[in-house]
C-alpha cells in the first residue's frame, strides 16, 4: 500500500471516529441512568440533552475550517482532529458532573468538526472521475462508526462501566492520529491536476444547485442526527425493555444502522452511472412513510423497517456530498463544504434536545418519529426541485449546455 492510499484509509477511518464519537452518549445514557443516577439523575431525556453543546459547537466550528485549511494546511488540521477528538473523548470518560460532561463533549465537538469540510474535500479531489465510488466507500466508513457506536458502547458500558465507553475509543483515536502524523504529506491537488479540468457549468444552474443543497442540509442534518441518536432507545422501547438487555439493544441498533452502510456503498456506485436526482428521488420518497410507520409499529417488524429508513437516510448523505463535487469547482469546495456542514450541523444540534423534550413529554418515541417524518417531507420537496442533467455524467457536454 503506497503512502497516498494509506492516508486515504486513515482519512476514511477518521470518518468512522467522527460519527462514533458523536453517538457514544446516545447509548451510554442507558447505562448512566443505572450506574450513576446519583450524579446524572435517573431520567433519559435530561442526560441526552447534555450532548446539545457538543452538536452546536460541532456545527459552528465547521464554518471556519475551509479558511483555516488555507492558513495552516489540511494535514495540520487532520492531525488536530485525531489528537483533539481522542483527548476529549477520554476526558469525557472522567467527567465528575453533568456540567463537566457537557463541557468535555463540547470541546470534543470542536475538533470533530474538522473532519467533514477537510476530509471530504481531500477525498473528492483524490477520487478523480469516480467521485460516487469514493463517497460511497467513505460513507461506509462513516456508517461503521454510526453502527458500531451503539453495540460497542453497550457492551463496554455493561461490562466495564459507561466511562470506559468514552475512554477506550478516545485512546484508539489518538493512536490513529500518530499513524497519520507519521505519514508524508499527501498532495491531493497534484492527483486532481492529472485529470480533466472542471467544466464551465452555467452559473444560474450552479446557484440553483447550491441553494437546494443548503436547504437539504438544513433539514437532513436534523433527520440524520435525530434518527441515529434515537435508534438505541427505539430498540430498547420496542424490542428489549429490560435494563439487563443493554448489549442486545446495542446489537439490534447495529443491525439497523449497518443497512445504511450497505446502502451508501450501493448508492456510491449508482451515482457514477446515473444522474443525482435519479438516485436521490427513491430514497427521499421511501424515508417519509418509513418514519411515520415507526411511530406506531411494535415488535420485531421494527427492525427491518428501521433498517430500511437507515438505508434511505444514509444513502441520501452520499448523494448530497456528491452534489457539491458535481456542481462546485475544486477551489471553492472546502469553503462550501464548511458552509454546508455548518448549516447541516446546526440543524443536527436541535436533534438532541428535541428528542429529549418530546420523549420527556410523551414517554415514548412515537411523536419524535412523526416530527421527523414531517421534516423529511421537506427533503423530498428539495429532491424534486434538484436539476436532473445528463451533463453530470458527461462533463464535456456542459460547454454546450443551456438552462
Amino acid at each position: 500500500m503506497d503512502a497516498a492510499r494509506r492516508q486515504v484509509v486513515l482519512i476514511n477511518a477518521a470518518h468512522s471516529f467522527t460519527h462514533y464519537s458523536l453517538l457514544i452518549l446516545a447509548t451510554a445514557v442507558l447505562a448512566m441512568v443505572q450506574q450513576d443516577a446519583g450524579i446524572f439523575g435517573p431520567d433519559y431525556g435530561p442526560i441526552l440533552a447534555l450532548g446539545t453543546t457538543m452538536f452546536v459547537i460541532y456545527g459552528l466550528c465547521a464554518l471556519p475550517m475551509g479558511w483555516l485549511a488555507d492558513r495552516f494546511g489540511r494535514r495540520f488540521l487532520m492531525v488536530a482532529f485525531f489528537m483533539g477528538s481522542g483527548a476529549f473523548m477520554v476526558a469525557a470518560g472522567f467527567a465528575p458532573s453533568p456540567m463537566m460532561l457537557a463541557i468535555t463533549l463540547g470541546a470534543m465537538g470542536a475538533f470533530v468538526a474538522i473532519y467533514h469540510p477537510i476530509g471530504t474535500a481531500i477525498l473528492v479531489e483524490a477520487a478523480g472521475e469516480k467521485v460516487g465510488r469514493a463517497m460511497g466507500i467513505n460513507g461506509v466508513f462513516g456508517n461503521l462508526g454510526v453502527a458500531t457506536a451503539p453495540v460497542l458502547t453497550a457492551f463496554i458500558a455493561a461490562d466495564a462501566g459507561w466511562r470506559w465507553a468514552f475512554i477506550i475509543p478516545g485512546i484508539a483515536c489518538i493512536i490513529a492520529g500518530f499513524f497519520y502524523w507519521r505519514e508524508p504529506p499527501f498532495d491531493s491537488a497534484r492527483i486532481q491536476a492529472g485529470g480533466k479540468p472542471f467544466p464551465e457549468i452555467p452559473p444560474a444552474l450552479v446557484r440553483r444547485a447550491v441553494f437546494i443543497l443548503l436547504a437539504i442540509a438544513t433539514v437532513s442534518g436534523l433527520v440524520f442526527n435525530a434518527y441515529t441518536l434515537l435508534i438505541p432507545k427505539l430498540m430498547q422501547e420496542r424490542l428489549a425493555g429490560s435494563p439487563e438487555l443493554l448489549p442486545i439493544v446495542g446489537l439490534l441498533s447495529f443491525l439497523a444502522t449497518i443497512c445504511g452502510g450497505v446502502a451508501q456503498f450501493s448508492v456510491g456506485r449508482m451515482i457514477d452511472r446515473h444522474t443525482l436526482k435519479t438516485v436521490f428521488m427513491p430514497l427521499a420518497v421511501l424515508v417519509v412513510p418509513g418514519l411515520f410507520a415507526l411511530a406506531f409499529l411494535d415488535g420485531w417488524v421494527v427492525l427491518p423497517v428501521a433498517g430500511l429508513v437507515a438505508a434511505c437516510i444514509f444513502g441520501q448523505v452520499t448523494v448530497n456530498e456528491t452534489m457539491t463535487a458535481r456542481y462546485v469547482a475544486p477551489a471553492l469546495r472546502a469553503k462550501l463544504y464548511s458552509i454546508r456542514f455548518t448549516v447541516g450541523f446546526l440543524g443536527a444540534a436541535i436533534a438532541s434536545p428535541l428528542i429529549g423534550f418530546l420523549h420527556e413529554a410523551t414517554g415514548s418515541l412515537a411523536l419524535s418519529m412523526l416530527v421527523l417524518g414531517a421534516v423529511a417531507c421537506v427533503t423530498l420537496a428539495c429532491a424534486m426541485l434538484f436539476p436532473n442533467r445528463k451533463e453530470e455524467l458527461q462533463p464535456e457536454l456542459w460547454a454546450k449546455a443551456s438552462l
